[in-house]
């Protein structure tokens, strides 16, 4: 399915008519979400480029993975990922309980409510942990702090993708397109305590 047809798919009420949420809608959700402590993460949705482009490294292990959208605003990218690789467990930690909801639902039309979840958190109480893949859609003043965090939390081996704006300091390894719709990709690695010197 393309990417496309997933966005008609999740804006549409009832599976036969597409309709998107109208702009006073799309006022009301922004107005309503909660600012983060830190930062304020407006609610951007995803392009349909961005999906692709995401999901290009979303490359789960044969007896499945776990993904993470930090920010998951309206679920297209958990869904998205969920829809195209069966074995991955997706999830999405919010901070708008309007759009949690929302997510909720678009998971359920689109036959994916149980390999999704979607939480409403303060995404900076929320583990990184558990998972395999790691999307951030984040602001510029952000990435310093989640770049720390992702060091601190995320397993080795782990796949981070960033979009719209990069790490500061950490290691590019792959990046495709440009503007709004770039995504970096970074594989960090934890730094090791330094062992005393006897």
């Amino acid at each position: 399915m393309s990417t496309i047809e997933l966005e008609k798919q999740i804006s549409s009420t009832d599976g036969h008519r597409p309709q998107t949420i109208s702009l006073s809608g799309k006022i009301l959700i922004g107005v309503t979400a909660p600012a983060l402590r830190r930062h304020c993460l407006p609610y951007v949705p995803a392009t349909t480029n961005q999906i692709r482009n995401v999901l290009s490294f979303v490359k789960p292990a044969c007896s499945g993975s776990r993904l993470l959208d930090i920010g998951s605003g309206d679920g297209r990218i958990v869904i998205a990922a969920a829809r195209a690789q069966p074995s991955i467990k997706a999830d999405g930690v919010e901070l708008n309980p309007w759009l949690v909801y929302f997510s909720r639902l678009a998971a359920l039309r689109n036959g994916v409510f149980n390999r999704t979840s979607f939480v409403r958190k303060d995404l900076w109480k929320f583990s990184l942990a558990p998972y395999d893949h790691i999307v951030i859609f984040g602001v510029e003043q952000m990435m310093e702090d989640l770049e720390k965090k992702v060091l601190r939390e995320a397993a080795p081996g782990t796949t981070v993708i960033a979009c719209r704006f990069p790490f500061p300091t950490l290691k590019t390894e792959k990046r495709i397109e440009e503007g709004v719709d770039s995504v970096w990709v970074y594989r960090p690695v934890a730094a090791q305590p330094v062992e005393p010197s006897t």
